[in-house]
């Protein structure tokens, strides 16, 4: 037997191992068959992260299976989804041998199998793709997501320039879909390791205290557990405790979002309380078990969180409070029953097996949504990855109607963004509303259970400013639709009195004259250029000085004055010595990005620009991952050499502290102790804290970050951050 052959067979147990609770026994010669004809149809071929194809596809059925816990069909949809194409068998054969579901999901797969981010070039039409593809069967989404996850969980063997793209794309993209279909575990897991890639330096950081603090975390979990477990066990209960640490990119989060260290992050841990409960009782039960916590614990009342009464929009059910546990550290605590956990575990994959559950409808009414959103999109809509995400991505508040009746919208949603929910004729007149009784603006920002009436105006029409604070994608849609028409009507207006006005003044009215237009007001379009004549932003006279001036010929050009190469241009003719690019277009010259001023020793990639050759960008740069989701063909992956030796880069520091006699002087010794040079040091003092923004030249990320922990040692001074233009 070849080592190939042994692995497929251990790899073929794992998967009827992790299928025992789906699969009956007799129905295993079927996954045999698919199996079969899948090693035969794979071949020799390897997939991108260098793993034979046929070890791939048992994979990903075995997470189908195991992790998601779905039945025979997508078993078998998973072991063919690769070699769909290539197999020995007609799709009659096929529907004839596995049935004609399991032949609808391998076509609804192999329509997307062309979302492939190193090729395509936008990944906002790949996804579009995708999420149009779940109104086939939903199926094909989670296959395409768990062969996602297969990727990255093997991304170490991809080659390099692969990675950061993928990683991306993961992030922003696959992600969010798992969260809004509601697989957690899979939506943490993904995120993890596409930081892991994006940002490597925090990503260990994190993962070596996590580490660090296993023992005395697991010591407070059993202090917490025991009296809790004794008072539930006394009251009747029958349950199950578990507990599970933060995700690393869900502490990165909140470290960068409160700026906080790791230390300070205070709930790194959630204790989960499962009960065993028939579903009539569940709720009641669930609440009594909140009871027994609260007794028990000092509970924070402002994070309570009641998705019992109202599930989430993906299905998720569960009660969630924060407690001061032992030693006075703060415990997160869930409390569900065993159908909700299953639900929270195994998202959208739990509905098959709890048909007509409450949250159900819910999703089904985002799917839809997001149905239209993406037949209404326009094509190259650049704000539509925005877009989409923040409608695969948000906590939701719920909305009381005049009538009674609850909608759910995205958290941060205003009184516009419920006018549009309810019909765009509605937020189009939108002047105002009245919550909880009272009179308020169109920009409200509403709070959970608000009770709200529209107030219209037929005079009213969407203004462009409304795009500034609507968040549902719907509102913005709607809005972009009506501003367009309008343009567009107005253009036609403005094109009109510009023909007419050059007939008068007996000019010749062409595509020259138009292009003269549009360089002298820096317009893009003849669209911008007409609308700004009808909406008078552009005078006519202006116009008439403009077409009448002589063209300066070459000749009476001035020469422009040329500037002294500064500091930064000297850094950039040196850095070809220590970096290495990968896949260098000839004749392109490199630049380190001013936006996040990448240092030696960082972890950067390059970006083709088009007029400014290739940038170096830092991997964690606040652009990178816009850059990395947008433009993937564009990435390029760079390194540093091993050279010892290295030029000075500018690298930014960003300093807050309490004000102190002699606190910049001080600053200023640790720097000259490093033999580093300053290049520009601006702060101030407002209210006793002190603020710099401090600019130095260091020869690799070792010495940058040896200056920032000697500065954070300094008295007085409470944070010391890389600081981001």
């Amino acid at each position: 037997m070849s080592a190939d052959t042994q692995k497929i067979n251990n790899a073929y147990r794992a998967l009827l191992q992790a299928a025992k609770t789906t699969v009956s026994p007799e129905e295993t010669f079927v996954i045999r068959k698919a199996l079969d004809l899948a090693v035969k149809a794979c071949g020799d071929k390897i997939i991108l992260t260098g793993e034979p194809e046929i070890l791939h596809a048992l994979s990903v059925a075995r997470i189908i299976a195991g992790e998601m816990g779905l039945g025979l069909t997508s078993i078998i949809t998973a072991l063919l989804h690769d070699s769909y194409n290539n197999l020995s068998l007609s799709p009659k054969e096929l529907e004839k041998e596995f049935g004609k579901k399991t032949v609808e999901i391998l076509n609804g797969f192999a329509r997307i199998t062309s979302i492939d981010s190193m090729q395509s070039s936008y990944q906002s039409e790949n996804f579009r793709k995708l999420l149009l593809s779940l109104a086939d069967d939903v199926r094909v989404i989670l296959i395409k997501l768990i062969e996602r996850l297969e990727y990255m969980r093997n991304l170490d063997n991809a080659p390099e320039k692969d990675r950061l793209p993928l990683a991306s794309e993961t992030y922003f993209l696959y992600a969010p879909l798992a969260h809004r279909l509601g697989f957690y575990n899979i939506k943490s897991e993904m995120e993890d390791l596409a930081v892991k890639y994006l940002e490597p330096e925090q990503y260990s950081y994190v993962d070596c205290r996590l580490k660090q603090t296993t023992a005395s975390r697991n010591k407070l979990i059993r202090d917490f557990s025991l009296p809790l477990k004794e008072k539930l066990e006394k009251q009747g209960f029958r349950f199950t405790i578990k507990s599970r640490t933060k995700s690393i990119h869900s502490i990165m989060l909140k470290m960068k979002k409160q700026g906080v260290e790791f230390e300070e992050v205070y709930d790194l841990f959630a204790v989960r309380i499962i009960i065993d409960s028939p579903e009539e009782n569940e709720k009641s039960d669930c609440w009594r078990a909140y009871s027994v916590v609260t007794d028990l614990y000092q509970p924070n009342p402002s994070r309570l969180r009641d998705w019992i009464s109202i599930p989430k929009s993906n299905g998720y059910e569960s009660l969630h409070t924060t407690v001061v546990g032992p030693r006075g550290k703060w415990v997160e605590v869930q409390i569900r029953s065993t159908r909700m956990d299953e639900i929270a575990e195994k998202g959208l994959a739990a509905h098959f097996k709890y048909k007509g559950i409450k949250g159900e409808g819910g999703l089904d009414s985002w799917l839809s949504k997001m149905r239209e959103i993406l037949e209404s999109s326009e094509k190259e809509d650049k704000d539509f990855l925005d877009q989409v995400r923040s409608g695969l991505y948000t906590d939701e508040v719920f909305i009381f109607t005049p009538k009674g009746d609850l909608r759910q919208l995205p958290a941060g949603a205003t009184v516009l963004d419920f006018a549009f929910d309810i019909h765009t004729a509605v937020g189009s007149s939108c002047v105002g509303g009245k919550v909880n009784g009272k009179n308020v603006t169109i920009k409200y920002v509403l709070q959970n259970g608000d009770h709200v009436s529209i107030i219209r105006s037929k005079n009213q029409k969407p203004k462009q400013d409304w795009l500034s604070f609507v968040v549902t994608t719907k509102a913005k849609t709607k809005i972009r639709q009506v501003l367009n028409e309008e343009k567009t009507m107005a253009a036609a207006e403005g094109k009109e009195i510009l023909m007419r006005r050059m007939k008068n003044w007996k000019m010749t009215y062409g595509d020259l004259q138009i292009q003269k237009l549009l360089n002298s007001f820096s317009l893009k379009t003849a669209q911008d250029l007409y609308y700004l004549i009808a909406i008078e932003k552009i005078d006519l006279l202006q116009i008439k000085e403009v077409l009448l001036k002589e063209e300066l010929t070459e000749e009476n050009i001035p020469a422009a004055p040329v500037p002294e190469k500064d500091l930064r241009d000297q850094v950039d003719s040196q850095i070809s010595d220590y970096l290495i690019i990968e896949d260098r277009v000839e004749g392109l010259d490199y630049k380190l990005s001013k936006c996040c001023n990448p240092v030696f020793g960082d972890s950067v990639f390059g970006f083709v620009t088009i007029s400014e050759g290739i940038k170096i960008h830092r991997t964690s740069c606040p652009n990178a991952h816009n850059m990395m989701a947008r433009y993937p063909y564009r990435v390029i992956a760079a390194r540093w050499s091993k050279s010892k030796s290295s030029p000075s880069f500018i690298a930014s520091v960003k300093i807050t502290g309490i004000e102190d006699t002699g606190i910049v002087n001080k600053i200023a010794d640790v720097i000259a102790d490093y033999k580093s040079v300053i290049r520009s040091f601006n702060y101030n003092m407002t209210d006793g804290i002190f603020e710099g923004l401090l600019n130095i030249m260091v020869p690799n990320s070792d010495i940058l970050y040896g200056i920032m922990r000697k500065i954070q040692g300094i008295k007085g001074i409470l944070k010391v951050s890389r600081y981001d233009n």
